[in-house]
């Protein structure tokens, strides 16, 4: 794909990243779609777009990305003085104690530590889609560790068991309360729950295509159903709905469970990230500096018990240095299993949104992002100087 079929705007000292975006895409191939957008001191400086039937108005599902706008969401709350982080999670939602589960607090479960990270026998497509069923499901279940000794990704359940405290504190959904504080405010094209009317905008995931090598470094990796591995990834359930078509499942758009059902853009990615951390619009940043450099602070580093390998996060969300050290500490967000990245980083000033349309081997953030990462920080420390 030549540089001529990107299309879309830089400002003046980005005209690299529109560059490496061309590259990329030609690396990608023919079928390649995908969108990268950027903001420095909550002005857009990158806009690109690029491939077959994409527009920088596309919408696709986002899958984890959606784990960081369901986690500021509890950032607020905690910076409203309405939700404790060192309080038990069964002080909010006494069913959750059962099991030896009573010793939790809120700042454990936004860690990935609380050990509850799937269901004994799976879940169907429509109970994905409902966070208060996951929830219920989850509260009685024994943890599939000992808390506070691990931690592992709880990768389709967290935005339901945090949800599930908001909505006990609140008596609303994340959901709700995203709409309302986050989304509408900005004009944000991030939605968790997407309007009918703004389905035909909506492209469908498209399936990974792996080589054959992938393909066998897939079989050699491969975990058994009912490991830790195959409940947190919900390979359990006989009729469990493939993972890269969780977004073409209407059901799962309209409630967007809070974990992985979220639908943007790459401008509503990035959006998001610098109404978080900087001026947009005109608004004052939703986090305070102190609130984001706690929900930024490691709090699980290592060898992650659901994934098998080495993960870090944050509060809800994952620190993102730790995949591109060319960002600096504190900077936070979350990616998405068909290759979505979405951050901030508050030192640099910088949010950032990459989306593509095809499920990206091997899952979670697209290796690309690596190269385009740093082609925007690069940009980024020119323009401030």
């Amino acid at each position: 794909m030549s540089y001529e079929h990107i299309q879309g705007t830089v400002a003046d000292g980005f005209e690299p990243v529109r560059a490496e975006f061309a590259a990329v895409a030609a690396d990608e191939g023919g079928d390649y779609a995908a969108q990268l957008a950027a903001h420095v001191d909550g002005e857009r400086v990158v806009d690109l777009w690029t491939g077959p039937e994409i527009t920088a108005e596309s919408l696709t599902g986002v899958f984890s990305s959606t784990k960081g706008a369901a986690h500021l969401v509890v950032a607020l709350l905690v910076q409203d003085g309405v939700l404790d982080l060192d309080q038990r999670v069964s002080h909010y939602w006494p069913e959750f104690a059962a099991e030896g589960k009573g010793g939790i607090t809120l700042r454990d479960l936004l860690a990935h530590r609380a050990g509850v990270v799937g269901a004994e026998d799976g879940f169907v497509a429509e109970e994905l889609a409902d966070d208060r069923i996951i929830a219920e499901r989850l509260a009685p279940q024994k943890p599939y560790w000992r808390p506070g000794t691990g931690f592992g990704y709880h990768a389709l359940v967290i935005g339901a068991l945090t949800g599930e405290v908001v909505r006990r504190v609140t008596g609303r959904s994340i959901q709700e309360h995203y709409e309302e504080r986050v989304r509408a405010p900005y004009g944000l094209d991030f939605y968790l729950g997407l309007p009918e009317e703004l389905e035909p905008r909506f492209l469908t995931t498209q399936p990974m295509l792996p080589t054959p090598a992938q393909l066998a470094e897939l079989d050699a990796n491969a975990t058994a159903p009912d490991s830790i591995t195959g409940i947190a990834f919900n390979r359990n359930h006989p009729k469990a709905p493939e993972l890269w078509d969780l977004p073409n499942i209407k059901v799962i758009r309209q409630l967007s469970p809070a974990s992985v059902g979220g639908v943007a853009s790459a401008r509503g990615l990035a959006g998001m990230y610098a109404a978080a951390t900087s001026r947009l619009g005109g608004h004052e940043p939703l986090l305070k500096p102190d609130t984001a450099a706690e929900f930024a602070q490691i709090h699980s580093i290592g060898e992650d018990l659901s994934t098998r390998n080495r993960n870090v996060f944050g509060l809800g969300f994952s620190i993102v240095s730790d995949d591109y050290p060319v960002l600096g500490q504190g900077a936070f967000g979350h990616s998405g299993a068909a290759g979505s990245q979405a951050f901030a980083d508050p030192r640099s000033g910088l949010a950032y949104g990459y989306n593509r349309r095809r499920f990206a081997f091997p899952g979670g953030a697209a290796p690309e992002n690596a190269r385009l990462v740093r082609a925007v920080h690069v940009a980024v420390t020119a323009h401030r100087v």
